[in-house]
């Protein structure tokens, strides 16, 4: 993949997760600039529940991409992914919570208060310099994203939030407030846990450095995003909450919930017994479950939970073989470790002799047989 000739598999493979450092150090030297800018960023950071996680390069790796790249300085500073020997060499005095902004002369805050574009508005609009009367001019604003920008300025008071007009509802989107986002002072982090400005609360629940019971307030936040946010940025948030945020998720991305910690950290061991057969599908994150719960749990009359038992180790191979019989499960039966020699054998020989034949009218090959192409897999 290092080398493959099409360039987005090599973007992908510069954001990986799994990827050793070793292993990225290769794409250091690539052709491609945003491929260099990709390793400089790191992997993306929805699934970094720790605070050091491995590095994605080495050192030497760091050191080579700056000498091709000497912007790569600016994107790595405050990476978690950068080893500590290369950090504390860089940044002695650390990196910088919050980004630092040019200072805001008068003359300059009043052109881009003036501004035709929106956009430059609201960067005026969540500028810390921005003098209080053009403040209070941004709060009166035109374009919504303006006052929105104004309305999440951490001087102002809840009354003066919300004397603005905006509005942030449940499926809108929003850019956090970076200083929300950002803060370690403790009560700054309550005012934005308190506050009526759902903004706000979104912006509070990117904080890595959120105190413990303001975790456990915002885990039962009204505002479904406040909860998502908090589950993918908290390793604290306990897996009850981790499991309702899953399933209330319609997001593209809601599967990378199940790496949370917690669903391997807490027991699971009730959710046997859950009325819910979504729910009781979640006990086979829970090692310590014993395998005569796991291989009654398959043959739940539910088929998401015979699915999700599909891959398990626990399952007897017998059990594993009638799984892989049924269209439902078959997919994570063929992925069990226990699943028989002689059924990964014909699986891959049936395989090789209908690679070259033509598949019957909406019919395609799946583990070796024709099968209808709407055929569920169970993964």
């Amino acid at each position: 993949m290092v080398t493959h000739p099409r360039v987005e598999v090599r973007r992908v493979l510069a954001q990986a997760h799994h990827v050793r450092p070793e292993q990225r150090d290769r794409l250091v030297d690539d052709l491609d600039d945003f491929v260099r800018r990709l390793l400089a960023e790191g992997p993306a950071p929805f699934r970094l529940w720790i605070e050091e996680p491995e590095p994605a390069l080495t050192v030497r790796g760091y050191e080579r991409l700056i000498e091709r790249m000497p912007r790569a300085v600016d994107l790595i500073e405050g990476s978690p992914y950068v080893p500590r020997e290369l950090r504390e060499r860089l940044w002695p005095a650390g990196p910088s919570l919050v980004p630092e902004k040019e200072p805001l002369t008068r003359a300059a805050a009043e052109m881009m208060v003036a501004a035709d574009r929106p956009y430059t508005r609201a960067q005026a609009a969540a500028h810390p310099d921005l003098p209080a009367d053009l403040v209070e001019r941004l709060a009166a604003d035109p374009d919504h994203g303006v006052r929105l920008a104004v309305s999440m300025r951490p001087e102002l008071t809840e009354e003066q939030r919300a004397a603005i007009d905006y509005r942030v509802g449940p499926e809108d989107r929003i850019w956090p407030a970076e200083w929300a986002r950002r803060t370690r002072d403790p009560q700054m982090q309550r005012r934005c846990a308190a506050s009526a400005h759902i903004g706000l609360r979104r912006s509070i629940a990117l904080n890595k450095h959120l105190a413990a019971d303001l975790v456990a307030v915002l885990a039962g936040d009204a505002d479904f995003a406040v909860r998502l946010l908090l589950c993918e940025t908290h390793a604290a948030v306990a897996a009850e909450t981790v499991i309702a945020t899953f399933l209330e998720a319609r997001t593209m991305t809601k599967e990378r919930l199940l790496q949370h910690p917690a669903i391997r950290r807490d027991s699971l061991a009730h959710l046997a017994e859950d009325p819910d057969p979504c729910r009781r599908a979640f006990t086979v994150y829970d090692r310590a479950v014993p395998a005569d719960v796991i291989e009654r749990l398959s043959h739940d009359p539910e088929p998401v939970v015979r699915g999700w038992c599909a891959d398990d180790a626990r399952l007897s191979p017998g059990r594993v073989l009638d799984l892989f019989d049924d269209p439902v499960s078959t997919g994570g039966a063929a992925a069990n470790p226990r699943l028989a020699v002689t059924a990964m054998r014909k699986i891959i020989d049936d395989a090789a002799s209908l690679h070259d034949e033509q598949p019957p009218k909406d019919m395609t090959v799946y583990l070796g047989n024709w099968s209808p192409d709407n055929l569920p897999t169970g993964d």
